[in-house]
């Protein structure tokens, strides 16, 4: 596919973002194929960090119905806090990455311990959070209180690196999507710009030929390298799963939702490595070092709680 010349430049410069034609084709075009998600019919902080939280390597469809059940279960930080990490984690089952629910149940203590049972409403209060990064830090303020800051995550660098033709570090995306932001919009704009990487400028098999900007495009799915690639928020995508040593952890904290313990003599058998005892308990060990389990007098793990 050739490279077609942008009729006009994607930047005004880069410390004032994209150009306001830009940004009104985005948003015209968020419009009309806006996903109607359930996180995005609240403004309530708790539920905004929950969703962000989930989100995080899990997909959309998965998140919905179990965000939806988590919050019903746990509606603020002090019921999250108040039933203990066990219950957090129990609840989890089936979203991986355990550590997100012990950090999320962290973060619901740290809540009602240090901030009168409120999610902080202020940039260093969020992250000062435990779990709690610098995208998922700006997604509550732009998600739950409608400032105009920038979140850069996969899809958002993808979309910039691509519309200005270069690669980006990772202060230069965020300074360029900061700017962006179109004043009053932060809500509105944040959300377009995810879903439009999500749905039009994605990864694989971007839709580069009805694209809406596509005129203000300096890559346009040209024979070039992908200007994405190695760019900040662009991520080369995750290792493989089956066999790896997440599918073993992932075992071990399925089995203790239904056992109080697990000894030493059957690590490996329920990680799934019968002939590898030394790699079971070794990750057996992470597990316990990343607050997912206790450890037992005889090198096994327990249950928390």
């Amino acid at each position: 596919m050739a490279t077609p010349t942008p009729t006009t430049s994607s930047l005004t410069t880069e410390s004032e973002g994209l150009r306001p034609p830009v940004r009104r084709a985005l948003l015209r075009w968020w419009t009309a194929h806006r996903r109607d998600l359930p996180w995005r019919n609240t403004r309530d902080p708790w539920a905004v960090l929950v969703s962000e939280v989930m989100l995080q390597q899990t997909q959309v469809d998965r998140v919905v119905p179990r965000w939806e059940r988590f919050m019903a279960r746990f509606p603020d930080p002090a019921a999250a806090a108040s039933a203990g990490v066990a219950a957090v984690l129990d609840e989890w089952a089936g979203l991986g990455y355990n550590r997100r629910a012990v950090a999320l149940h962290a973060a619901a203590v740290s809540c009602v311990e240090h901030h009168g049972g409120r999610v902080p409403d202020d940039l260093d209060g969020l992250r000062s959070l435990p779990g709690v990064g610098p995208y998922t830090a700006r997604a509550v303020l732009a998600f739950a209180h409608h400032a105009d800051v920038a979140v850069v995550d996969t899809n958002v660098g993808r979309v910039l690196a691509r519309l200005i033709g270069r690669r980006l570090k990772a202060n230069e995306a965020q300074l360029l999507a900061d700017a962006s932001v179109p004043a009053g919009a932060g809500w509105e704009w944040n959300q377009a710009v995810l879903d439009f990487g999500a749905a039009v400028c994605s990864a694989r098999q971007p839709q580069c030929s009805t694209c809406p900007l596509r005129r203000w495009c300096s890559w346009s799915g040209g024979p070039g390298d992908d200007p994405a690639r190695g760019s900040a928020g662009v991520t080369g995508g995750q290792s493989r799963f089956e066999g790896s040593d997440r599918q073993g952890r992932g075992r071990l904290v399925d089995a203790l939702r239904t056992r109080a313990a697990i000894p030493q003599s059957e690590l490996a058998a329920v990680a799934g490595w019968p002939d590898d005892a030394e790699r079971a308990l070794r990750v057996a060990s992470g597990l316990v070092n990343d607050g997912l389990a206790r450890r037992r007098r005889d090198g096994g793990i327990r249950r928390l709680g």
